[in-house]
């Protein structure tokens, strides 16, 4: 999954793809680089960052949403709205990508619901203004099932069938460093529940602590590429669904490793690399 930042202010690339015909561009360079779908957003979610008007957020998405499906993407929408899922849905988007597992709008589950949309659903505490307040766990891993599961259900009850959902651990959302790796290291956990699984990792600032200088002094978002790609091979082994990535041709050159791997392994294909989105679902528990 190709990210494609609508932004002025987004951590990694903000103000670099702002124009429709910048995004698209970019959009059709990450399908060139190896992606298989493009996540369309218009609303930053990196820390502290403010909230942006509806409309704004509608403006920025809905031109590009619409030349990528237009150009043959798959695409999927980075949003917490419902009324933003329903015009990008509209406009040919075939996943909504929610970092809020519907918290922030309780029209999105419905939403979901009506459309038949394949849908991620992350682990989410709070807006990006105070999520890093909410980075307290007893135990990451556990914490984060049990509250998925909570998200799960309430999908179910608004009529939301299993085989649209994707789930997603939340990387880098209220746990701003090392409530991060034991997530990573327990995908299995999370996969136990039947549902794809989405790795979010790239760039985020829990590898610029890992990849820190001498001095202490964190690696840049465009210096995270290569330990992004690492976690992409990773997860790919570990079976995950897609892993969402600024930069696609290195973490598609990990996957490919990562089922060459699997293969010989005796682990089949079941992870990255299925064609899943498609016909408005995702495929559903495995």
């Amino acid at each position: 999954m190709g990210v494609v930042n609508v932004t002025p202010d987004s951590f990694s690339d903000g103000g670099r793809w702002f124009t429709t015909s910048s995004a698209v561009a970019h959009g059709l360079q990450l399908l060139a680089d190896g992606a298989d779908l493009l996540d369309v957003g218009g609303e930053s979610t990196r820390p502290n960052a403010p909230r942006v008007p509806v409309d704004e957020e509608l403006s920025r998405v809905l031109p590009v949403v619409r030349e990528l499906v237009a150009h043959g993407a798959t695409v999927s929408v980075d949003t917490t709205r419902a009324v933003v899922a329903q015009q990008a849905v509209d406009a040919g988007a075939l996943l909504v990508n929610d970092v809020s597992g519907g918290l922030a709008d309780p029209e999105m589950a419905a939403l979901v619901a009506r459309t038949g949309v394949a849908y991620v659903a992350m682990h989410w505490r709070g807006h990006a203004d105070v999520m890093d307040a909410h980075d307290r766990y007893d135990d990451v891993v556990a914490d984060v099932l049990a509250e998925l599961r909570t998200r799960l259900a309430e999908l179910r009850a608004a009529g939301v069938r299993d085989e649209q959902v994707v789930l997603d651990p939340g990387l880098g959302f209220a746990k701003a460093g090392a409530s991060n790796w034991p997530l990573l290291a327990h995908l299995d956990v999370l996969q136990a529940e039947g549902f794809p699984v989405l790795v979010g990792a790239s760039r985020k600032r829990f590898l610029g602590h890992l990849l820190a200088g001498p001095d202490g002094t964190p690696a840049p978002p465009d210096e995270r590429d290569g330990a992004t790609a690492a976690i992409s091979a990773l997860a790919a082994a570990a079976g995950a669904w897609a892993v969402r990535v600024h930069e696609a041709r290195g973490s598609a050159d990990a996957v490919r490793v990562a089922a060459a791997w699997r293969a010989a392994r005796g682990g089949g294909k079941d992870g990255i690399g299925h064609d899943d989105v498609h016909d408005e679902t995702v495929g559903g528990p495995r």
